[in-house]
């Protein structure tokens, strides 16, 4: 009921008497700064950017196996399913520019950067934060992994400042860390879109004319549709699946 929620003094908090008297005032919880951030730059997102998502899933066996056969190569530099997703992502935005550029409401205009200043999300104690990867697209897999893990070891440790955390062109979120298969993610403001990956998992799926239980994982895809229509998104959104299915033959790009 709407009365239940009537203003309370700020600070105010469950009542004294114990757990087993009902509180008589709704607790006010202040926000951290990151999270008063977050709350801003989603509010914007929704109330400004015309968005559309697109989803696939993918059979991760062949991602698996080439982070296997990474770190087996060279174990002091491991590189992990969000370093792939990450380079799987850069090169999906050479080839398809428009998600990484950002729509001019004023004068109607794609502003496209020079290169990918690669966002992920990260949940930390402070709440959820989105460091950001600069010239992601001069890195090797193995460089991208080292910043990705510097950038997460610091977002966590909250010593990123505040220019590691602005100026994305592009955000990938890896939200099946949290164990769900799929999310309609909100595209972080003032970028263009935001790719999702969700947990891998075991199901039955085709393969080799046959039905067999294979690890796969549902990828989606945000965007803002001033910047593109579906069929660029979706092209993206398949090129994404095809490396995450068959990355060796993605080689010579990577």
């Amino acid at each position: 009921p709407a009365g239940a929620y009537a203003d309370a003094p700020a600070g105010a908090g469950t009542p004294a008497g114990g757990p087993d008297r009902p509180p008589t005032a709704v607790e006010r919880v202040a926000l951290t700064a990151p999270h008063r951030e977050m709350a801003r730059r989603m509010a914007t997102s929704r109330r400004e950017i015309p968005e559309a998502t697109v989803w696939v899933d993918a059979d991760a066996t062949g991602l698996l196996e080439l982070r296997t056969a990474l770190n087996e190569a060279d174990p002091g530099r491991p590189v992990g399913l969000l370093a792939l997703m990450a380079r799987f992502c850069v090169l999906g935005l050479m080839r398809f520019p428009a998600l990484n550029s950002r729509f001019d409401p004023e004068r109607e205009e794609l502003l496209r950067p020079p290169g990918v200043h690669l966002g992920f999300a990260a949940q930390t104690p402070r709440g959820l934060m989105v460091p950001v990867v600069h010239d992601a697209h001069t890195l090797t897999t193995r460089e991208l992994a080292a910043e990705i893990a510097v950038l997460t070891e610091g977002a966590r440790a909250g010593t990123l400042p505040p220019a590691r955390l602005s100026g994305g062109t592009f955000t990938v979120n890896n939200y099946g860390v949290f164990g769900v298969d799929g999310a309609a993610a909100v595209i972080n403001h003032p970028e263009s879109a935001i790719a999702g990956v969700g947990r891998i998992v075991e199901r039955p799926w085709a393969h080799d004319g046959g039905l067999a239980l294979r690890p796969v994982t549902e990828l989606t895809l945000a965007f803002d549709h001033r910047v593109c229509d579906g069929s660029e998104a979706g092209a993206f959104l398949r090129f994404f699946a095809d490396c995450v299915e068959r990355p060796s033959v993605l080689l010579g790009d990577m």
